[in-house]
């Protein structure tokens, strides 16, 4: 058994190569979390819920000389929409960002295709081996970086298959 593990501060990249009756080959590319993005996600919805509590807030000193109990719905409905908000934009965050990709190689039978979100979510993905026409090495070129992707010729579709998004 083959281990590979490469790193980054973006990527760790690990390779397993099983031996014995059935080979596997295994690569995994581990998203190392940005600390920053998330730093900023919480701070983007801890300012909305200061801005909800502030307009609750508004709302009752507007509202205390006329000694009305319509405040009190409005200042429920504003505090409630503005949870739900955060809350959508926390989940919404957190359910696209992927953890980890793995692609495992079997010989004889396929490449399976992996991804794991944050949120626990996995997608899998099963190619056959006499679907796949050709494996190809993908550069793309910038004026500061250069990166590489894995793309499937698939039998039957018309567009590629990334192997790590």
């Amino acid at each position: 058994m083959t281990k590979i593990q490469l790193a980054n501060l973006q990527y760790l990249y690990k390779h397993d190569d099983c031996e014995g009756p059935h080979p596997l080959d295994t690569h995994h590319i581990v998203i190392q979390q940005n600390s920053a993005r998330v730093f900023l996600v919480f701070l983007f919805a801890l300012l909305l819920f200061i801005n909800a509590i502030y307009l609750c807030l508004l709302n009752v000193t507007a509202n205390s000389s006329s000694r009305s109990s319509k405040w009190l719905g409005t200042l429920g409905t504003i505090f409630l929409l503005s949870m739900l908000s955060n809350a959508c934009l926390v989940k919404s965050y957190y359910g696209t960002l992927i953890e980890k990709e793995s692609v495992v190689i079997i010989p004889s039978l396929g490449v399976q295709l992996e991804a794991h979100y944050w949120s626990g979510r996995v997608v899998r993905s099963f190619i056959p081996i006499d679907k796949i026409l050709k494996p190809v090495l993908k550069e793309n070129v910038t004026p500061f970086t250069c990166y590489w992707s894995l793309v499937l010729l698939v039998r039957g579709k018309k567009e590629l298959n990334l192997a790590f998004e």
